[in-house]
């Protein structure tokens, strides 16, 4: 199976075995267009699937806010977690969207494991990077930040949710749109660009002019 993350910022796309869902064999690409504008992209997506389909569909959640495990947790609700989009908010400073599988654990639990394994990702990029460049210090940075239990590091979750329950995550606090595959859409064939927190009027690349913290 795999999931697409297209990244505003540095980031990666990563390919896992077919989940084996059904579907056309097109890319399905949930999240706003680039340069698109984020009001007009919000309605887009404001549709509501019948609630009369017990069919379960895909979903991109996207939050408000970078939100902690503990505030992103409640949003998910009744819906099944499959993958976090995970980015630090360093202001005007491009960071990583971190693409990482949830554990099929409690909501909370997943999204833990799911900080705890992007600051791994982020350690590996920091100890491999080019020594003194700026993309490596923006590794080093996210790791320590991601390793803080506080991180509101949590920018999307990819979830499946059943008709009937997508008025509730949309209503959830904290979230700032949510975007329902069709469906029949595969796990497989799924790419995500999640409308970031920081992102508006129009949904365009985040800046990059910021000093790299130091401590995280």
């Amino acid at each position: 199976m795999v999931v697409l993350v297209t990244a505003w910022v540095a980031g990666a796309q990563r390919t896992r075995p077919d989940d084996g869902g059904s579907g056309s064999t097109d890319v399905v690409r949930l999240g706003p267009d680039p340069g698109e504008d984020v009001a007009a992209y919000l309605t887009r997506i404001a549709a509501v699937p019948d609630p009369e389909d017990p069919q379960p569909r895909l979903a991109l959640v996207q939050f408000a806010a970078g939100l902690t495990p503990e505030a992103a947790a409640p949003a998910v609700g009744n819906a099944v977690g499959l993958r976090a989009v995970v980015r630090v908010p360093f202001p005007r400073v491009q960071t990583a969207l971190r693409d990482v599988d949830l554990q099929p654990a409690p909501p909370l639990t997943a999204l833990r494991a799911a900080l705890t394994t992007a600051a791994g990702q982020a350690r590996q990029d920091a100890a491999t990077g080019a020594p003194g460049t700026r993309r490596t210090a923006v590794a080093a940075a996210e790791a320590a930040a991601l390793e803080r239990p506080d991180c509101g590091c949590l920018v999307a979750v990819v979830v499946r949710v059943a008709p009937s329950d997508v008025g509730s995550l949309r209503s959830a606090p904290g979230v700032r749109g949510v975007q329902v595959a069709p469906v029949g859409t595969a796990r497989s064939r799924l790419a995500v660009s999640p409308l970031l927190p920081d992102q508006g009027p129009v949904a365009g690349p985040v800046p990059d002019d910021g000093p790299v913290p130091t401590g995280g």
